[in-house]
């Protein structure tokens, strides 16, 4: 059955509205090339997004061509402003951006162990008024929150999960209370980094891959046939629970300590160095202590020094740290095939190609099943990143639906 006139309507103006955030601003010319529409109904269709506010004209193509043809037309970015926030057990970053997804305003606070959960959220949300005031932003239309934990799949909201901040959790409903009309959506952390490495960093070639968090802690993000996959209680890619060998004991339903976390979270890749006689160095704030070692480690062996030894060492320890990743990737690979796997976080990120080499050939021994292991494109950024677009794509999935007509 052919679509009915208001539907054919709707369906022309997302694609066009969906083209210009793709591609920025274009003629109308150019939108009927394409589109493969026709030039009156895409004359008719750039009439309606301008009647309706949702794009607007921002300039000429070509300084020879004038008139109605050279016009270009770009969606009205300010129709709309967004909040992203990456929650931390250590802080929270913050970005504000326009309706395409232009940066505004950006802040970070980090919040200490030993802060109450009151004087936590009153940071927090102190941060994310600073932000948007800069910003000059009027009202917020849609907040994008990563945070670690689980998710319910079935409300949405982030789960009381033991050895996570109470302040988390009392930080999305003081956000929903002070910005009462924004949209307030909540995604695990390392679920948001996946989509930003499919969207903008090294998975974009990839309808099928995992995410290795390789960050403070570890986790994981399953996207196969380009849908995120979040299980029954939204616990897919909790892979820090994962019982391996190497570890002192097994991990419990309450702590992940002698599972996979006790072999690649920061502690334990920090103590790893140790043991192999490397210091730990040029680490920001913000980041694990693992990434700066490991960064350390790599550049040594790229470039090589003076003595040796310390070379050697480094050497040995991305050799003993691939063998542990290793462990993980190849439980994933086996039960997934996903043919693709991505060390993410600040330390998938840190280590490079150089780490990402060493797993895979330990990958391609250990499995049938081949599997490219790529460094990270994004790193911790990945979180925010993938808040962003979030939020960027349930405002614009709201403000391009055209209304009945």
């Amino acid at each position: 059955m052919p679509a009915s006139p208001s539907t054919a309507r709707a369906i022309n103006d997302r694609l066009a509205l969906r083209l210009l955030q793709q591609e920025g601003p274009l003629t109308a010319g150019q939108l009927k090339q394409l589109t493969g529409l026709s030039r009156p109904t895409v004359a008719d269709l750039v009439e309606r997004l301008s009647a309706a506010g949702l794009i607007g004209v921002v300039g000429e193509a070509g300084e020879q061509r004038r008139g109605p043809n050279a016009k270009l037309y770009g969606i009205v970015a300010d129709r709309a402003q967004l909040a992203a926030l990456d929650i931390r057990t250590e802080g929270v970053s913050v970005v504000v951006s326009d309706l395409v997804g232009a940066v505004l305003a950006e802040a970070s606070v980090p919040i200490g162990g030993d802060t109450g959960t009151g004087p936590a959220v009153e940071q927090a949300v102190a941060l994310v008024e600073r932000a948007v005031k800069e910003a000059e932003a009027d009202r917020l239309h849609t907040v994008g929150i990563g945070a670690p934990g689980l998710i319910d799949p079935a409300s949405g909201e982030l789960r009381d999960s033991s050895g996570l901040p109470e302040w988390h959790r009392r930080l999305v409903a003081a956000l929903q209370e002070r910005f009462p009309e924004a949209r307030v959506n909540v995604e695990n952390e390392t679920n948001l980094a996946a989509l930003a490495e499919q969207r903008d960093g090294a998975a974009r070639d990839r309808d099928t891959f995992v995410l290795l968090w390789l960050g403070h802690g570890t986790g994981a993000a399953v996207v196969l046939d380009g849908a995120l996959r979040r299980g029954a209680s939204g616990g897919t890619g909790e892979i820090g629970f994962l019982p391996v060998p190497g570890t002192s004991g097994l991990p419990s339903a309450v702590d992940c300590e002698g599972g996979f976390h006790s072999l690649a979270g920061s502690a334990a890749v920090a103590d790893l160095a140790a043991s192999h006689g490397l210091s730990i160095e040029d680490v920001t704030v913000h980041e694990p202590l693992a990434a700066g070692v490991v960064r350390e480690a790599v550049a040594l062996v790229a470039g090589g020094d003076t003595e040796g030894h310390y070379t050697a060492s480094a050497d040995r320890f991305l050799d003993a740290l691939a063998d542990r990743l290793a462990i993980g990737v190849a439980s994933v690979v086996a039960i997934l095939d996903p043919g693709c796997v991505v060390l993410g976080g600040e330390v998938g990120q840190a280590g490079g190609e150089v780490l990402a080499r060493r797993v895979e050939e330990r990958i391609r021994r250990m499995s049938p099943l081949a599997t490219v292991v790529r460094p990270s494109g994004l790193g911790g950024a990945a979180v925010l990143r993938g808040a962003l677009l979030t939020a960027r794509d349930a405002a614009q999935d709201e403000l391009f639906a055209p209304p009945d007509r």
